[in-house]
């Protein structure tokens, strides 16, 4: 070959024929899936309550925190006041359950079942076996705050969940939803229900100490995610503290707390 001619070297066209004459295979592009519309995923979040609301805002009401609102002035919006409803109506649910459920049962008996069942931790439970926690609608948060602040409300948004329920389908409506979730629960053995506060009374008063004090230390977090540290105190004791997503979660962790430096056993909802 002369020193004038270059050698070129060609790339097989893309586009070429295959051997046997056929056209190449193209693979479509992959679609991305698309999240289903509001209209749909409340559809789904009817299904999973099993009741269909005629008044489709109570439901996302019932959903929606704090944070996501525009202004503080429109709380009313929030799942709060139907948080307060539902808190209710359940109570009176369970109640009438537990009466029908447990003839022989004395008011004490009566009380601490209901005391279990309708707690803070039992309604999010609830919740989160109907996958509820997937639709709140927060402000925003991080990724991780959103996740806590989602565990923390989820027994808030069971109860505004019932709330929503009675006012659109009224009282039997409610009663449904209460008994589809909670008779297996009532029908479990009723667990010692020992509040430590009450423990933690009952024993100073046994050791002729006055009623414990609490007192809030400190408060921090934002306000729609606060988280308190709390004080318990008696005299001649040294003090403990609890910290929590409420006063009262935080007083009973430092009840919880005492008790557990002092020996004390029997409180245990902490």
């Amino acid at each position: 070959m002369s020193g004038d001619t270059a050698a070129v070297k060609t790339e097989p066209e893309t586009d070429a024929a295959t051997s046997d004459g056929t056209a190449p295979e193209v693979k479509p592009a992959k679609k991305k899936a698309r999240r289903p519309s509001a209209k749909a995923a409340a559809k789904i979040v009817e299904q999973r309550i099993g009741h269909t609301f005629a008044d489709p805002s109570l439901l996302a009401t019932a959903f929606t925190h704090v944070s996501a609102l525009k202004s503080a002035r429109s709380r009313a919006d929030s799942y709060q006041r139907l948080e307060f409803l539902g808190d209710h109506v359940l109570g009176l649910i369970v109640s009438d359950m537990l009466y029908r459920a447990f003839p022989a049962a004395d008011e004490g008996e009566l009380s601490k079942r209901l005391a279990d069942l309708v707690r803070r931790e039992a309604c999010a439970d609830v919740a989160k076996s109907l996958g509820l926690d997937e639709a709140i609608k927060l402000g925003s948060v991080g990724a991780g705050a959103g996740a806590r602040l989602r565990n923390s409300v989820l027994g808030d948004i069971c109860e505004a969940v019932i709330g929503a329920v009675f006012l659109d389908g009224g009282y039997a409506a409610a009663a449904q939803f209460v008994e589809r979730n909670w008779t297996e629960r009532m029908r479990k053995p009723v667990r010692p229900l020992r509040d430590p506060k009450t423990v933690l009374q009952e024993w100073a008063q046994g050791k002729g100490l006055p009623t414990p004090v609490y007192r809030e230390v400190e408060r921090t977090g934002p306000h729609h995610d606060p988280q308190f540290r709390v004080a318990v105190e008696l005299p001649g004791l040294a003090p403990a503290e609890g910290i929590g997503g409420s006063k009262r979660a935080a007083e009973k962790l430092a009840a919880t707390a005492l008790l557990k430096r002092e020996g004390v056993t029997g409180g245990n909802d902490a």
